[in-house]
């Protein structure tokens, strides 16, 4: 449904991600009417459920409950989601070329990593602001130590290593809560999952609103005047007291607002990008790779990927395989065929050679999607310090801001969606009944 001309609202909300989905919801409760405008045909942003040929839902977008994530876990109870706990082995295998490859490899990356991580507490050096994470690595010792960091910060920041400096990084780092909690299963960033899928929250939240949710609807302009705000969509007309752009800064700088944004506004959009990342989901009558080894990999074989085993309680079987960075654009031209056996047939002579034959196969490049633009979340290029962790989100006049980059806990998650959306609900309502 798009919205006749001349729409009439008190809060104009930019995006149906969680983080616009949960403001909508918030301001609702609190009596007050809303309408969520989203460009894209379907609810969820940079979260995605598909059902799978065997029945089961999976998440193509966002998925993790990481540890900690509170409002996640609530939001998940509220909405009738079940929990479970991931299965994981104490460490990931590195695998090269189909093979193991000796612990002194993993050895090796992991001592780099903990003198990341120990630079980041520390306060990261001036010279890291002209270090890239890739500068950084070709300078480890082991050739395939460096491709085990090459895999990991990839796939656990989306960044092109080319294009993320040391500094940022290491930002990135302190605000996660150091590296074992961005790359940590058990106890860490990727802890525990939904049944029913992530994606499915937005689509519930979404059904909760109604037709206060209009997809379809891309916003190409906000104008702002003494007492209202007019949002421009392809559709129509929005009129509204106040609007909430959830969108992250380079998505949202292809709508033009009148008048136009402040200096410091308008530089987040230019120094930052969306990273690149390719998820893909292969599912199986059931996870027979446990009778013979666990699923959890570091696959330096290219394109380098990390491997989860997501299946839920009783089956089926889900492997769930991250490709991150210039990585995952590398597979864009590849048929859907390539891709699946190129993805997928690393893993045969670990996980046995059905992995080569799932019942479904379900794939996303989240950096080929015009609305979303990326994923997982902004990132500060190279020389700029305007899109660290977490972002600013000051008012400008009527106008107020969202997002996953803009939490102050978990930027860059779930979490930190539902943490954004629930914080500007509060500082809108608050102006409202001022």
């Amino acid at each position: 449904m798009t919205p006749s001309p001349a729409l009439e609202t008190t809060v104009a909300i930019v995006g149906a991600g969680m983080a616009g989905l949960v403001a909508a919801r918030d301001l609702r409760r609190a009596g007050i009417d809303v309408v969520v405008l989203e460009s894209a045909g379907r609810v969820g942003g940079r979260v995605l459920s598909e059902t799978s040929a065997l029945g089961s839902r999976l998440d193509l977008g966002g998925q993790w409950i990481g540890h900690g994530h509170h409002r996640f876990e609530t939001l998940a109870k509220e909405l009738g989601g079940t929990v479970f706990p991931m299965h994981t082995p104490k460490r990931p295998v590195v695998v090269d070329d189909a093979k193991p490859v000796p612990r002194s490899t993993m050895a090796a990356a992991n001592l780099a990593l903990a003198v990341w991580e120990l630079r980041a507490k520390l306060g990261a050096p001036a010279k890291w602001e002209h270090t890239t994470v890739g500068q950084w690595i070709a300078k480890s010792p082991g050739r395939r130590s460096r491709r085990v960091l090459e895999a990991l910060v990839a796939a656990s920041s989306c960044a092109d290593l080319d294009l993320l400096t040391m500094h940022a990084f290491a930002s990135m780092i302190r605000h996660q809560g150091g590296l074992a909690t961005m790359m940590a299963t058990k106890g860490g960033a990727q802890d525990s999952l939904l049944t029913e899928g992530a994606g499915t929250l937005a689509e519930r939240l979404a059904a909760e609103l109604g037709t206060r949710v209009r997809t379809d609807c891309r916003v190409t302009a906000v104008r702002s005047a003494a007492e209202e705000v007019t949002v421009e969509t392809l559709s129509g007309v929005v009129s509204a007291k106040k609007a909430i752009i959830t969108a992250p800064p380079p998505t949202a700088a292809r709508i033009a607002f009148h008048p136009p944004l402040p200096a410091a506004r308008t530089r987040l959009a230019k120094n930052m990008y969306l990273g690149a990342v390719y998820k893909a989901i292969a599912v199986y009558d059931r996870p027979f790779w446990r009778e013979r080894n666990e699923a959890e990999l570091v696959v330096l074989d290219k394109p380098a990927s990390v491997t989860f085993d997501t299946s839920p309680p009783g089956g089926p079987g889900h492997l769930c395989v991250l490709i991150g960075g210039s990585p995952a654009r590398e597979l864009d031209a590849l048929a859907p065929d390539e891709r699946r056996d190129l993805v997928l047939g690393p893993l045969a002579a670990r996980l046995g050679p059905e992995v080569r034959s799932p019942a479904s196969f379900h794939e996303k490049a989240w950096h080929l999607d015009d609305h979303a633009g990326g994923g997982y979340s902004a990132l500060p290029k190279p020389g700029s310090r305007d899109g660290y962790f977490p972002i600013p989100a000051d008012p400008v006049g009527h106008v107020h801001w969202a997002g996953t980059e803009t939490a102050a806990e978990h930027a860059g998650y779930i979490e930190g969606a539902i943490e954004s959306g629930q914080r500007v609900a509060r500082e809108v309502a608050a102006v409202l009944n001022d």
